[in-house]
Order: structure tokens, then sequence, then C-alpha cells
């Protein structure tokens, strides 16, 4: 029997793997991925790395790996528009460093290649002998009172003192827990691809904010940016299946061309968007992290920061109930990460819930007000400190040690 088994081998998964290898080497943890062997060094995309995770990925051991391909976000602008208006003018600016993110000087966040990232926490699993199974979870049932047992695709059985599901938004483990979720389809997806642009971006992100949904540019190295560009689901179906020519033409009306000219150098896929919460976050010898337990718009950049801080709250809470001697597996140790994690989880699945549908429309009056807000943010130095805390991840004095760059 072995003491974690995590299904899933993305950032979630591999960092909780981590974590805890980090703080308690003699547990036995192995990840479960479903993935083909080698996928992830063919993922194109980029994420969103807070401040606060990076902390976290600096006590791991890892970022010093990542930081060579890591693009810092120097500053943040928001627009509010129409896809033809000649002129975007700028309602909100935030700059991306300083005491605001922590007092460390950190940038409030970084552009990262999933690549560097996962093969960053795939070599750090192999270094502290966590065992990565090509598999896929198929069944999962209760064996008794101290261990959980799955079934895997090649017909092994595998008995654990905690699961842990971090198999995607579509979570096949947590239906199968008996765990339910709040699940809305926003009838939107989002366009991802990267561009290569003539003029430097200079470290800014920006967000405009276009009445099909905002339309996002984030900074990578080598004058490159990664794109999220949020559509109904009907034109960005369309749009990925254009030519080049059509799409990059569709492109630059909402990119412009203050960057120069544009460059489609990364393959473009489309994802669904939708907002999905689960009723629990733990059961007996169970517990959901990331996209499993929550998927939120992304309109905030903050999914994968999420995914983060529900990995530094479990490692805590399992690292501290086997200090004890407690049984990790058991609810009564596991909802102190439920606690810990469901409301945070919930205040930003509303948040941006209600930013998508504030800003997804062009309704005249609604412009207005939301344009007015925008100003008067902007104006306000105590509550543009408090976004760019929000961004930053920066963590409070109850927050998970990690987060503040502390090991457990």
């Amino acid at each position: 029997m072995i003491d974690v088994l995590i299904a899933g081998g993305g950032y979630v998964g591999l960092s909780l793997a981590v974590s805890l290898k980090k703080a308690a080497p003699h547990l036995d943890v192995m990840v479960v991925d479903a993935a083909p062997e080698g996928v992830w060094t063919k993922d194109e995309r980029a994420s969103a790395v807070a401040a606060a995770a990076e902390r976290m990925l600096d006590v791991l051991g890892v970022w010093q790996a990542i930081a060579p391909e890591a693009e810092p976000i120097l500053r943040m602008v928001i627009t509010d528009s129409k896809t033809a208006d000649p002129v975007r003018p700028v309602f909100l600016t935030f700059e991306g460093g300083g005491e605001d993110n922590g007092g460390d000087g950190r940038p409030f966040a970084h552009m990262v290649p999933n690549t560097a990232l996962v093969g960053a926490l795939r070599r750090a699993c192999d270094e502290l002998g966590v065992s990565i199974r090509q598999s896929t979870v198929v069944e999962l049932f209760k064996s008794g009172d101290h261990s959980v047992a799955v079934t895997l695709a090649g017909g092994e059985t595998i008995e654990a003192r905690l699961l842990v599901a971090c198999d995607g938004v579509r979570s096949r483990l947590r239906e199968a827990a008996g765990i339910k979720a709040v699940e809305f389809d926003y009838g939107q997806s989002g366009i991802v691809t990267t561009v290569e642009h003539e003029r430097p971006h200079g470290g800014t992100a920006e967000e405009h904010f276009l009445p099909a949904g905002p339309f996002a540019t984030l900074p990578l190295k080598n004058n490159r940016s990664s794109l999220v560009w949020t559509e109904s689901t009907y034109d960005a179906e369309r749009l990925v299946k254009e030519d080049d020519f059509i799409f990059e033409e569709e492109l630059e009306r909402r990119f412009g061309h203050k960057l120069g000219r544009l460059k489609v150098v990364g393959g473009r896929r489309a994802f669904p968007l939708g907002l999905t919460l689960a009723r629990d976050f733990v059961a007996p010898r169970f517990a959901l992290a990331g996209d499993a337990a929550h998927g939120i718009h992304p309109i905030s950049g903050q999914g994968l920061n999420l995914g983060f801080k529900d990995v530094a709250a479990l490692a805590e809470t399992i690292v501290e109930a086997d200090r004890l001697g407690l049984d990790i597996g058991s609810l009564a140790v596991l909802e102190r990460y439920q606690t810990w994690r469901r409301f945070d989880t919930f205040r930003m699945g509303v948040t941006t819930d209600v930013l998508n549908r504030l800003f997804s429309n062009d309704i005249m009056p609604v412009r207005v007000v939301r344009d007015l807000g925008l100003g008067l943010v902007d104006r306000l130095p105590s509550l543009k400190k408090f976004f760019i805390r929000q961004a930053a991840g920066t963590p409070g004095r109850t927050d998970p040690r990690l987060l503040a760059g502390e090991p457990i």
C-alpha cells in the first residue's frame, strides 16, 4: 500500500507530488497520468504564474530551471472598446513590481511556457523518487477503513491511504466519488495561440474587453505574445478552421498595429469556457485539487494559480497530519484543506462570472458604468494596491506557508 496516489500528471498533480516528497521524503507518492508518454513536450501554450506561485516553485527547487524561459509581466493595461473602434482608450493600468507584491521586488506574474513548467516538475519528481505511471484509473472503490483502492487501465489494483484527483475539469474521479458540482456553460470558447511581432512588448500584458469577450495578450520571450481570445463557441470554432490569411486578418483587427506586423507562430485551438465548482473538495480518503475542484473563466488569469493554492494547502495539511501521527486520509484531517480552499475558490468563481457577464456585452449603459468603475479604480491608489495584491496572490497570515516562500 502506498501513502498518496495522485491521478493526473499536469502542473497540479506534479507540484503536489514534489511538495509532499520535499517536506516528507518517507511518504510513498505515485502519480498516474492518462496522457501518452511525452505528450506534454508538444504543448505550445503558456501560463501566467503569479508571484506567490513563483515563491512556492522556488521553495520546491524548480523555479531556477524555469526562470530562463519565463517572461516577467511588468505592466498590465486594460481597455474597453468595440472591435472596430480606431482608438482604444486605456481605463486602467497596473505596474507589476514592488512592495505591493509581497515586498521582495518580484513582478506580480511571469508568463511561463507549459513545457518548461511541466518539464521542471517532472525532473524534480524523478530526483525525489516519485513514481509516474502512464495509465488511467478506471475504477474506484473503498477497500477498508484505512485505504482506498483503484483499478488501472491494465487491470492492476493499487491501494493508497489517500487518493487525490487532479484529472481536470471533467473529472471522472469526482463523479465516481459521488461529489456533485455546479456547472454552467458560457457559450464561449477561448482561442489560444502564439504570435510574433516586429516591436518589443516591453513586458506589458493587455486585456481588451470586447463585446464577444476579453482578448488578452501576454508577453513571451523573443518578441512573442501568448493570446487568449474569447469568442462565442460558434465563432471560435469557425475561426480556428479558417486559413491563415483570414485568421490573421481577424487577429489584427483585435490586436492592433502598435507592435508592428503580426505572424502566428503557434498552433491554434479553441477551449470551451464555463464555470465548474465542486460542492465538496473532500470525501473519506479522497481529495480534489486544481481543475477537478474548480474551473473558472480565464478573464482574471487565475486558473493556474488557484490550482497552486490548492497544492500548497493540501500538501501542508497532509504533511502536518503525518508529523502528528494522524491518518492523512481521514475526513477529519482533510476537512482542514476543504475549509482552507472552498470559500476562496467560490469567491474567485463568482468574481470571474460577474466580470465576464459585465464585460462580454455591448450594452451602452453597462459600458458607461463599467468604464466609470475602471477609471475610479485607476485613480484610487489603495484600491489599485488591493487588486495588485490579488493578482500577485500575495499571501495573508493564514495562507499556506509555501505561498509565502516558506518550506512546510
